[in-house]
């Protein structure tokens, strides 16, 4: 546990004084100045917050994202209000994406055919692969 320091003066001298709504409550010995610790809540790893904001860029849905990195739909949409990210416009292509493990991965792109005729992205997702392609709508 690391040692608490005053919000006010940032002194380490503290002591504790209390409970006050289930939360412990601290008073500093050099100013006096009575304080609770902030909760930690559950963060989430940046690793798939980047990995998130990288789909959202490909054109992957809220809803998708949520299903393939298990995070809330929410937490997609408040990072990508965060950090501002505005995905491009583009309704000629639409994503469309695979995960594979390793063989997998390695047997998909031996193949030709697989890698005729579309843009794709690998992008590692864990111990996965996924792999994203591009595909051009067909108008009628």
């Amino acid at each position: 546990m690391q040692p608490i320091a005053c919000p006010k003066c940032d002194s380490s001298k503290v002591v504790k004084s209390g409970i006050i709504n289930g939360r412990q409550r601290f008073r500093c010995k050099s100013c006096s100045y009575h304080f609770t610790v902030q909760k930690l809540g559950k963060a989430i790893d940046k690793y798939y917050v980047v990995k998130a904001l990288q789909l959202y860029i490909e054109g992957v849905s809220y809803r998708e994202i949520e299903r393939i990195l298990g995070i809330s739909h929410v937490s997609v949409m408040n990072w990508v209000r965060q950090y501002r990210i505005k995905a491009p416009e583009n309704y000629d292509y639409r994503p469309t994406y695979k995960i594979f493990n390793h063989a997998e991965l390695v047997n998909f792109m031996t193949k030709n055919s697989n890698l005729k005729d579309s843009s794709m992205l690998v992008t590692e997702l864990g111990d996965k692969y996924m792999v994203i392609q591009w595909e051009r709508f067909k108008h009628r």
